[in-house]
């Protein structure tokens, strides 16, 4: 595993954590609301999803993090409803929630992406014709 791996898991682990301590800041403030917001809609989506086991393409990466955003608001879905269905949901609990996710799921391997891997997200070069009809 690279070093670059190791500060991205990192990161990702640590970053609900950060959006939940930024929580305590006073209600309007943009220290609050920009983490939690940044964390929500991305970071469970990047623990599940990054770092790839195998270096992936620059489309197949970008694909990978166009991913992530849909897979993390899916995730903070399921965990609201979740907490509301045992009548415990707060956003403490909500972020406390997310947060453990992604430090526990930063820790795997990135789940694979066969399409990325397998060079569908790529275009393939054709060679010119060479007249040989």
């Amino acid at each position: 595993m690279k070093v670059g791996e190791h500060r991205l898991r990192l990161a990702v682990a640590l970053s609900g954590w950060v959006a939940l301590a930024a929580t305590a800041l006073p209600g309007g403030s943009p220290l609050r609301w920009i983490p939690a917001l940044l964390f929500v809609c991305f970071g469970p989506g990047f623990a599940v999803l990054h770092p790839q086991p195998a270096r992936l393409r620059s489309g197949a990466r970008l694909e990978a993090f166009a991913l992530a955003a849909p897979i993390s608001l899916s995730l903070g879905v399921l965990t609201a409803t979740s907490l509301f269905l045992v009548e415990a949901f707060s956003g403490t609990a909500f972020m406390v929630s997310l947060a453990a996710f992604a430090t526990v799921v930063a820790a795997l391997p990135g789940l694979p992406l066969p399409a990325a891997t397998q060079g569908a997200a790529e275009r393939v070069k054709r060679k010119p014709a060479t007249g040989d009809r």
